[in-house]
């Protein structure tokens, strides 16, 4: 029989095997309002009210940082506060769930975070031609542009046809944005830089115009793809929705180009569809273009699609064919480049070669182009 020592000894090591790991140990008390959060496939912007009794760190769990595209502040020497967490657009068809972690000392308090699976609108979105289905759209009816859906340049000007501003990263610089979202449309703004940020953290380009160019993260060979924009006013403005491909190994124009609406400010609501190509561009005056005069392009919401497929390029304004550019069926890449992937780029350009072909007026700046929505078809 064991003596009465020897039980206590068998008794304080049960004990210690059972304790809780100290690192989790909740020292600390946090509570959360609400206490959990949820949203919608589109993308989000949610607030949590933190109440601690020290200083605190807020971050996604690895179970959601990777659709989760910020959790601010990350950091708090306060006991209270808000944070803002932003979810990105959820183009899955199934829900996805994770962990928002207030950590305040050892105590981790997790905030569950659930979005809903996106559901194709397909019985209030569809395409003017039959045959093709939904498979991407932005309605921009958020709070913030979908870091899923875009990609931003970060070039400097003369970067490309000898235009005159500066993209620049994220569509902010300082405290200048110059992409956000607004009423419900996306909204690219050419504007002067006022000197609270450089660009790169370096060149400082106070005066000089700023705006964006924005890319879709995803690509498509062959589809109809349509967009409901505002145009700008003015002197210099360049705006432009247009096609390139995954694949520019090659260069340009051999790669290929399709131009599904351009506009210069300086030749107001003329707008313009164009291909590129090795044997057909501007350099050689061999562009295959064509365009035509939009009453109120410039003051009100107007679409532009493009119908591609194996066989030909069209595209259309406000439903009226515009353009048609046929596959010549010889095989020749310098002719028909147009059997890969491509994306789709939204910008407002300054002066350049073509935006500037008549000089720039400073007057016009500030300008806006606004997108209502973006919508890609496949069948």
């Amino acid at each position: 029989m064991l003596d009465f020592v020897a039980m206590l000894c068998i008794l304080a090591s049960l004990t210690a095997c059972n304790a809780p790991d100290p690192e989790y140990k909740d020292e600390h008390k946090v509570s959360t309002t609400p206490l959990s959060l949820e949203c919608g496939s589109e993308a989000a912007v949610l607030q949590l009210n933190v109440n601690a009794d020290d200083s605190w760190q807020a971050y996604a769990a690895d179970d959601c940082n990777a659709w989760v595209s910020s959790v601010e502040p990350s950091w708090s020497q306060t006991p209270s506060g808000t944070v803002t967490v932003k979810v990105s657009e959820n183009l899955s068809k199934s829900p996805r769930s994770g962990n928002i972690v207030i950590k305040c000392g050892t105590t981790r308090h997790k905030v569950s975070l659930t979005q809903a699976a996106y559901i194709p609108e397909q019985g209030s979105i569809s395409c003017p031609i039959e045959g093709y289905s939904l498979v991407w759209h932005d309605e921009f009816d958020g709070q913030s542009i979908s870091s899923a859906n875009w990609r931003f340049e970060n070039w400097p000007w003369y970067y490309v046809n000898n235009e005159l501003q500066y993209y620049v990263s994220g569509g902010k610089l300082g405290d200048q944005e110059t992409a956000y979202i607004e009423n419900g449309a996306l909204c690219i703004k050419a504007q002067k830089a006022n000197g609270s940020a450089k660009f790169n953290g370096s060149e400082d380009i106070t005066g000089k115009v700023i705006s964006a160019r924005m890319n879709s993260k995803k690509s498509w060979k062959y589809c109809y793809m349509e967009a409901s924009i505002w145009l700008p006013k003015g002197k210099g403005t360049w705006p432009a929705f247009w096609c390139m491909p995954d694949d520019q190994s090659k260069g340009w124009p051999k790669c290929g180009e399709i131009d599904i609406m351009e506009e210069v400010g300086v030749d107001p609501n003329q707008v313009s569809s164009s291909i590129h190509t090795q044997s057909y561009n501007h350099t050689k005056g061999t562009q295959k273009t064509a365009a035509r005069n939009l009453n109120g392009a410039e003051s009100g919401f107007h679409t532009y699609a493009l119908e591609w497929t194996e066989d030909y390029i069209k595209t259309y304004v406000d439903g009226k064919h515009l353009f048609t550019f046929n596959n010549d069926k010889t095989g020749n890449e310098d002719t028909w480049p147009f059997n890969k992937a491509f994306y789709l780029t939204l910008n407002l350009a300054w002066g350049g070669s073509w935006g500037g072909y008549k000089g720039v007026d400073d007057s016009a700046l500030p300008c806006v182009m606004k997108v209502d929505y973006v919508r890609v078809f496949q069948k």
